[in-house]
């Protein structure tokens, strides 16, 4: 994988992730652009002790326009993209409308293909090893910065998830701080060592293994599994049999096993219902800084499909109090996708 980081017309950085040494990428970006925004506001919650980002500059960013004016396509015409370029194969720039920036973080967004009316599902394995690839790199460098504390790399999918573009992309997001999903992780996993020793998510993932019923598919370096106490109507999570704190942390030969993985069950969740589902799939790395020993990187894989023409909506007793009801049993759900033909 060849590795080529040039600057935007506003200062932001931009990186192409190529599957040959032999590509060039002089081509300058010619627009002209105002300067960045001003970086968000973080503010602390006292009643639940988390941090809110206040980034009223998201209000003006790109909202599903027509393909034509795609600002992730390359750029082979008068309109002018976000990516110089007139064909890549990965590519990876900072957001150009943040969430977080400057000392308070920063947003990437990391594009999977060229085509526009692709998907994830559609990628050949070698371009979604070139995805993980890339992925593992913005971990390294992005835990490197100063002030950077989680780094988190998703995609969002389907309008129902609420995307904004629907060129097939994920986003990098480096947390000035712990999130509450991982520091209520890590809680658990702390008092679990304290309790019984070892690590709490190898002890989930070796049960799943050992039980069977909900595994979804599986190699000699990867599980993939619908977990006991799943939350949605189809979540899936993805681990390597190795304890590791991030993508950083993979071998060659863990990103290679995890690559075909990761397209199957992307596959097998469009099989259930014969239409493209909505979903987040976020990779859960450890802290930058504190707790990695009680971390344990994997992906989840969320839709909020129940059924065709049915979604799950968080209503009163997920949205307000966190309480979750889960539709379909977690058995249910690995069989249903252990029996789509791929």
């Amino acid at each position: 994988m060849k590795r080529t980081s040039i600057t935007m017309a506003d200062g932001r950085e931009l990186i192409y992730f190529d599957e040959h040494d032999d590509a060039v990428r002089a081509t300058v970006d010619k627009r002209e652009l105002p300067p960045p925004p001003p970086p968000a506001q973080l503010r602390f919650d006292p009643l639940t002790e988390d941090w809110v980002a206040v980034a009223a500059h998201r209000q003006a960013r790109t909202f599903l326009p027509p393909t034509e004016e795609c600002p992730l396509c390359p750029t082979k015409s008068a309109f002018l993209t976000e990516v110089p370029a007139d064909d890549y194969d990965v590519v990876v720039f900072e957001n150009r409308f943040p969430s977080f920036s400057g000392d308070a973080g920063r947003c990437e967004v990391v594009v999977f293909s060229p085509q526009h009316d692709s998907s994830f599902r559609e990628l050949p394995v070698s371009r979604v090893r070139t995805v993980l690839g890339a992925m593992a790199d913005r971990t390294a460098e992005l835990s490197a910065q100063p002030g950077v504390e989680q780094v988190f790399c998703f995609e969002n999918r389907g309008v129902e998830i609420g995307v904004t573009l629907h060129h097939p992309h994920g986003q990098i997001y480096a947390y000035p701080y712990v999130t509450p999903v991982t520091r209520r992780y890590l809680e658990a996993a702390r008092r679990f060592r304290a309790e019984r020793g070892g690590n709490l998510y190898a002890d989930l993932l070796a049960r799943e293994r050992a039980e069977g019923t909900r595994v979804v598919a599986s190699n000699e370096l990867w599980t993939a599994f619908v977990p006991y106490a799943a939350r949605w109507p189809y979540e899936i999570h993805l681990a390597p049999h190795r304890q590791i704190p991030d993508l950083a942390a993979l071998t060659e030969a863990e990103l290679d096993a995890c690559a075909p993985l990761w397209s199957e069950i992307t596959n097998r969740l469009d099989g259930l219902f014969g239409v493209a589902m909505p979903y987040i799939a976020g990779w859960h790395q450890a802290p930058v800084h504190a707790d990695r020993d009680l971390g344990y990187l994997h992906l989840r894989l969320i839709s909020s499909r129940r059924a065709p023409g049915k979604l799950k909506y968080l209503a009163g007793s997920e949205s307000a109090m966190g309480a979750w009801v889960n539709d379909i049993a977690p058995e249910q759900a690995a069989a249903a996708l252990r029996a789509v033909s791929l």
